[in-house]
C-alpha cells in the first residue's frame, strides 16, 4: 500500500514538472539560471514586458510564450559564441508573474508586478489606490483589441470575487472619473460629492441651482414634488426671492409663487416635476420688492433690503430685522426718507446714550432708512463731510483737517481730536472764526494758555458750531536767525523794542509778561543805553481812544530801590525805545537837557535831573581844561514864562573850592546854558598877546636892518 502510494506521488510530481516544463514563458515570468564557474548567471532573471530576457554577455533574449526547453536551445545556442562548455548550464521556471498596467484615476498609475493569482483589487492597492472622484461603477479591463466592463463598486458593496474578471499578462485597467467632478481635477471626497447631487445624468434626474444651500443633479423618484427637490438641495437661503422661483419643462418656464403656497397650502399652485426639468430659485434682489406694507433699510447694516412691515413695525424693528448697523456705520447721521419727499435726520447713539427726548422716528409704509458710513478721519476727500456738520481746525496744531461736528462737542474736544497743538503753538492768541450770517464772519479771541494754567469759568470757552473755523497760530520764529519769519506774527499781539538792545525787533507778548520780561527777551539793553530816559508809546490807546499816550521810564532809579511802581504797564502794540547815551543832539529835546560850552573836555548837550548840581555838569562834560577861567564860569537860565527874560549868573569855582560851601553854589535847570570862558579872551591876554607881537615885528626889522 505504501509502495503504491509512493508511486502515485511520484508519477502526479513528474506529470507536474512536464507541465510546468511544457508551459510556454510569460511576461513577468522568474526563471532560474545554473551556469556552474559564472557567478553573473547563477541567480534568478523575470521577463520583461515585451518577454525579453536580459542575460550577460548577449543580452536581450526574446523567450515570449516559449516553453522552458525551447528557451534552453535558445540561450545555449547564443552563448555557444562566447563559452565552449556549456554542459552543466541549466535553466527552469522558478515562479509565474502577473504584469499588468493600471491606468486612469488611481493614485500611481503605470506599470505593475503581480503574483499570478492576483485580481483587480490588488492590482488597484498596489497602484496606490483610486483616486477622489474616480466612478466605480464603469472600470475597464483591455486586453488587446477587447475591452471588459465590470461593476467594482457592486463588488466592494457584496464582496463576490466572481463579479471581477480574472486577469491575464499585459492586461490594461482603466478607471474612469465621474462626471460629477467636470473637466477640473480637484480634491473631493465624499460628502463633497453628495452635495452635488446624486445623479450621473440627466435623462433620469432633476437640476437644482440658485439661491439653494447644496445645487445639483438629483435622481427623479416617481411623485417627487418641487418642495421634495428643494429639500434634498439643502432649501432655500435667505438671500432667496421664492415668489419668483421658476420650473423649466421641455424648454418652457412655469413660475412658482412659494411665498403663496406658504401662506394659503393651495396644492395647486404646486407645478408637476417630470424627470429632466431643471427648478431655479433666483436671488431676491434680482426682483424689485414694493407695495403698501414694504418698507427699505439701506447703507451700513448687515442685511439691507425691502421689508415687509406690519402696522405695530416701529424704527428699531426695521433696523434689527435688517441685522443692525455695522462697524463701519455712521450712527450719528441716520437720515429717514420719507415717502412725502421730506428727510428727517436721527442720532441713534445720542437715543442709545439716553440724552435724546426718548422718541424715535415714526416709519411708514414707502419710507427708507439710510445709515451711513461712516467718515474715516485720514480720508483725502473732503466730500465725505459736508460743510454743514464740519469743523475746520488750522494751524498748529498735530493733525490739522476738516473734523465731523456734534452739539455736544467743545472746543476742547475739537482741540484733542486734532491731536493737539504743537510745541511751538501760540495758544494764547487761539482765534475762532463764527460763520455768520450771508458772508459775514465774526473773529473771536480766546486765550487757551490761560485756560489749561488756571483754569476758569467754563462758559468763558468759546461755543463752537458746525461751520465754524478755529486757527492756532504759531509763534514766529527768532528774528535774528530767520527774520522772514517775522510777517507770521500779527501787529495786534506783538510788542515792539528798539534802541540800544541786544536784540531789538518785533516779538510775542501776552498779558502774563511785563515790561522786564520783553527787556530779557531782546537780550537786555547794551553798555552804552541811557537807562534814565528810556520811552514807551503806547500805541494801542493811541489806536483805540485817538490819544498820544507816551511814558517815560527811569531804570537806573528802578534798579536803585527795587520800586516795581516805577515800571510801566505794557501791553501789545507798545513799542519801547531805549536811547543811547552818545546819540545825536536832536535826539534830545531842549527842555530836557543844559549845554556846556567853552572851555570844558567834552563841550555839549546833557541829559539833566533835578537832584544834580551844577558841579555834577562839569563833572559830566569832563571838567574844567587847563585855559579855563575857572573864576568866571556863566549860567545863562532860559526865560521863565512868556514874558520872562534869559539871566546870567558868575560863578566862581576858584573861591568855592576854598571855601567848599554848597549853599553858594548856583541852581540850575534843565534848558540852561553853562559857560566856560578860557584865557584867550580875557582883556589882560588880549594885551599880552599884542605886545608879544609887537615886540616880534621889531625884532624882525633889526634883524634884517643889519
Amino acid at each position: 500500500m505504501n509502495k503504491t502510494l509512493l508511486a502515485g506521488l511520484l508519477m502526479a510530481c513528474l506529470l507536474a514538472s512536464q507541465m510546468i516544463f511544457s508551459q510556454p514563458l510569460r511576461p513577468g515570468d522568474i526563471v532560474k539560471i545554473k551556469f556552474p564557474g559564472e557567478a553573473n548567471f547563477n541567480k534568478s532573471f523575470q521577463l520583461d514586458l515585451n518577454g525579453h530576457l536580459t542575460l550577460p554577455e548577449i543580452g536581450s533574449v526574446d523567450l515570449k510564450d516559449k516553453t522552458i526547453h525551447r528557451a534552453k536551445i535558445i540561450i545555449v545556442r547564443r552563448l555557444k559564441t562566447v563559452y565552449k562548455d556549456l554542459s552543466k548550464f541549466s535553466i527552469q521556471l522558478q515562479e509565474r508573474r502577473l504584469s499588468v498596467t493600471v491606468l486612469g484615476y488611481v493614485k500611481k498609475p503605470g506599470a505593475i508586478d503581480l503574483a499570478a493569482n492576483a485580481n483587480v483589487q490588488m492590482a488597484i492597492n498596489l497602484a496606490g489606490g483610486l483616486a477622489q472622484g474616480a466612478q466605480l461603477d464603469k472600470l475597464q479591463i483591455r486586453r488587446k483589441n477587447k475591452i471588459i466592463r465590470f461593476d467594482y463598486k457592486h463588488y466592494l458593496d457584496t464582496g463576490d470575487t466572481k463579479l471581477l474578471p480574472d486577469l491575464k499578462p499585459l492586461d490594461v485597467i482603466f478607471v474612469p472619473a465621474s462626471p460629477l467632478i467636470g473637466n477640473v481635477q480637484v480634491n473631493f471626497d465624499a460628502r463633497t460629492l453628495l452635495a452635488s447631487g446624486d445623479a450621473a445624468g440627466t435623462k433620469d434626474s432633476v437640476t437644482v441651482f440658485g439661491e439653494v444651500h447644496r445645487p445639483g443633479t438629483f435622481g427623479y423618484k416617481g411623485n417627487a414634488n418641487i418642495v421634495d427637490m428643494i429639500m434634498r438641495s439643502g432649501g432655500v437661503t435667505r438671500y432667496a426671492g421664492i415668489e419668483q422661483i421658476r420650473v423649466i419643462h421641455q424648454g418652457e418656464p412655469y413660475p412658482f409663487n412659494m411665498r403663496e403656497y406658504l401662506d394659503t397650502g393651495n396644492q395647486k399652485l404646486m407645478p408637476t416635476i417630470h424627470r429632466g426639468d431643471v427648478i431655479f430659485v433666483p436671488q431676491a434682489t434680482d426682483q424689485v420688492q414694493s407695495g403698501s406694507r414694504i418698507a427699505y433699510v439701506i447703507g451700513e447694516v448687515f442685511k439691507p433690503g425691502a421689508l415687509e412691515m406690519k402696522p405695530q413695525t416701529n424704527f428699531l424693528d426695521l433696523l434689527a430685522t435688517a441685522g443692525g448697523p455695522t462697524r463701519f456705520a455712521d450712527t450719528r447721521q441716520i437720515r429717514i426718507l420719507h415717502a412725502s419727499g421730506r428727510v428727517s435726520h436721527f442720532d441713534l447713539q445720542r437715543h442709545i446714550d439716553g440724552k435724546s427726548n426718548g422718541s424715535i422716528p415714526t416709519i411708514k409704509p414707502g419710507d427708507a432708512i439710510l445709515v451711513p458710513e461712516k467718515t474715516d478721519m485720514n480720508e483725502k476727500s473732503w466730500l465725505k463731510i459736508s460743510p454743514d456738520r464740519a469743523v475746520r481746525i488750522i494751524g498748529a496744531v498735530n493733525r490739522p483737517g476738516r473734523y465731523e461736528w456734534a452739539s455736544e462737542m467743545t472746543l476742547l474736544d475739537l482741540i484733542a481730536h486734532a491731536g493737539g497743538p504743537v510745541a511751538a503753538a501760540d495758544t494764547s492768541h487761539l482765534q475762532v472764526l463764527h460763520a455768520g450770517k450771508g458772508f459775514m464772519v465774526k473773529n473771536e479771541v480766546f486765550d487757551l494758555k490761560k485756560f489749561l494754567d488756571k483754569g476758569g469759568d467754563i462758559r468763558t470757552v468759546p461755543v463752537i458750531k458746525a461751520g465754524d473755523t478755529v486757527v492756532i497760530p504759531e509763534l514766529p520764529k527768532d528774528p535774528n536767525d530767520n527774520r522772514s519769519q517775522w510777517v507770521r506774527q500779527s501787529s495786534d499781539r506783538s510788542i515792539y523794542i528798539m534802541g540800544a538792545v541786544g536784540a531789538p525787533g518785533r516779538y510775542a507778548f501776552n498779558s502774563e509778561l511785563n515790561f522786564l520780561d520783553i527787556l530779557a527777551a531782546a537780550q537786555g539793553p547794551t553798555a552804552t543805553a541811557d537807562l534814565s530816559n528810556i520811552r514807551i508809546t503806547h500805541r494801542g490807546v493811541q489806536l483805540n481812544s485817538g490819544k498820544k499816550t507816551v511814558s517815560k521810564v527811569n531804570l537806573h532809579l528802578y534798579f536803585q530801590n527795587g520800586n516795581d511802581a516805577l515800571l510801566p504797564i505794557v501791553k501789545n502794540q507798545d513799542v519801547i525805545f531805549i536811547p543811547n547815551r552818545n546819540r545825536a543832539w536832536l535826539e534830545k529835546p531842549k527842555g530836557s537837557v543844559v549845554r556846556v560850552l567853552g572851555a570844558v573836555a567834552r563841550p555839549g548837550r546833557y541829559s539833566f535831573a533835578s537832584h544834580m548840581t551844577i558841579l555834577d555838569l562839569l563833572a559830566e562834560a569832563g571838567g574844567p581844561n587847563d585855559t579855563a577861567l575857572q573864576n568866571r564860569i556863566m549860567i545863562i537860565r532860559q526865560p521863565q514864562g512868556n514874558s520872562g527874560r534869559a539871566e546870567a549868573i558868575s560863578f566862581n569855582l576858584v573861591d568855592f573850592a576854598k571855601s567848599a560851601d554848597f549853599s553858594k553854589l548856583p541852581l540850575i535847570s534843565a534848558g540852561d546854558t553853562l559857560y566856560v570862558p578860557s584865557r584867550e579872551q580875557s582883556s589882560w591876554y588880549k594885551f599880552i598877546s599884542t605886545i608879544k607881537d609887537s615886540i616880534s615885528v621889531i625884532s624882525f626889522a633889526l634883524l634884517v636892518g643889519l
